[in-house]
């Protein structure tokens, strides 16, 4: 030790941030393990090393005593009063016992400390640069990839990106830019990990905050969203503010509003329900683009269950209804909490010509 590695711990202190003083003690506490273990002495030993000069000692504390019985932890009187001619008797005195090779056990410590309190460091500045930023957007580039994931170059870390959080439809290759929502940050002891989506609802409701400006001033409230990534979203929307179309606001003057946000999702299509608090209104909304004539809506029979919406629709929009796949269907199931039992208006009449006692008829 010496005042060159005095000189380095005030870099780093300047430059990450790191106490000089909690990384002399952090050396001072691992050299007097190295010690012990290499010497087998007893638990009185410390290690002193001076904060201008980087001096190292060892010392043993040892009591004053006058018929020694364990020479680790006491020195006889005589010669206690060399060091100190004025120490008495049952009193404390510090031994230097700096073995002549401890230098070297001593520069590879204090850099394995320094070196691991850096990573420390390093681990808490991206946990609080980006644990704040939960549910934000952000944009990176891909600077590597494997069988399970994508890493994204950030401001101050390599962020993942799951292949699992892609729309399926979506490819990228090394070098390219991405756009994505941060779904989760993690501490662990192998560091701070940041985890990306595109797929996450959340993502679709930040697009819409920064792309529709009556939902970023507060003026329309996204209620719920249902998404299936990359192919078709619906987005149930309810104004705030009066005298306000949420539905237009979100679409703007010729589709532009709405075509800027699906941009940003490569193409996905979005439909933009009207919410509403009756919710045999808000069903027949979710269903669209399709006409609906009635809804009956049925409590869950068991709590694990969902409840059930039965709708009718006109006979030739039954198959517009259910959508391709069952897609319309299962995303209006998804935006409102119901089940959805489909009929054709022929259906119902001759299936429910007795039909089950209704929630609201």
């Amino acid at each position: 030790m010496n005042r060159d590695f005095i000189k380095a711990l005030n870099e780093i202190e300047k430059d990450k941030g790191i106490s000089k003083e909690v990384l002399l003690e952090a050396i001072e506490a691992a050299l007097v393990s190295s010690y012990k273990k290499k010497f087998n002495t007893a638990t009185n030993v410390r290690v002193d090393i001076n904060r201008k000069t980087g001096v190292m000692k060892v010392l043993a504390s040892k009591m004053v005593v006058d018929d020694i019985i364990d020479e680790r932890l006491e020195i006889l009187i005589e010669e206690a009063r060399k060091m100190n001619p004025d120490v008495q008797l049952d009193e404390f005195i510090d031994i230097e016992v700096t073995p002549g090779d401890f230098g070297r056990m001593a520069a590879q410590t204090a850099k394995t400390v320094v070196m691991q309190r850096i990573k420390e460091a390093e681990r808490g500045l991206v946990f609080e640069a980006y644990a704040g930023k939960e549910e934000e957007i952000v944009t990176g580039k891909v600077q590597g990839m494997d069988s399970s994931n994508l890493y994204i170059l950030l401001d101050r870390t390599e962020a993942i990106l799951p292949l699992s959080e892609l729309p399926s439809r979506e490819r990228y290759k090394l070098g390219d830019m991405v756009t994505a929502y941060i779904s989760r940050v993690e501490t662990t002891t192998k560091g701070t990990s940041v985890f990306l989506s595109r797929i996450h609802p959340g993502h679709l409701k930040k697009i819409f905050d920064t792309k529709i400006p009556e939902v970023q001033e507060g003026k329309v409230a996204i209620k719920s969203i249902a998404r299936e990534a990359g192919i078709r979203s619906k987005v149930a929307v309810v104004a705030i503010a009066p005298d306000v179309d949420a539905v237009a606001c979100c679409v703007g003057v010729k589709g532009a509003a709405i075509q800027s946000v699906t941009a940003e999702l490569n193409g996905e299509k979005i439909d933009i329900i009207k919410w509403s608090d009756d919710m045999k209104e808000y069903i027949s909304n979710a269903l669209a683009p399709a006409k609906v004539l009635d809804v009956h809506l049925f409590e869950a029979e068991e709590e694990d269950m969902e409840p059930v919406a039965r709708v009718v629709v006109p006979d030739d929009q039954l198959t517009l209804a259910i959508g391709v796949k069952g897609q319309n269907a299962r995303l209006a199931a998804k935006l409102t909490g119901y089940k959805m039992d489909l009929y054709s208006e022929e259906q119902a009449f001759k299936q429910f010509s007795r039909p089950r006692t209704p929630k609201n008829p």
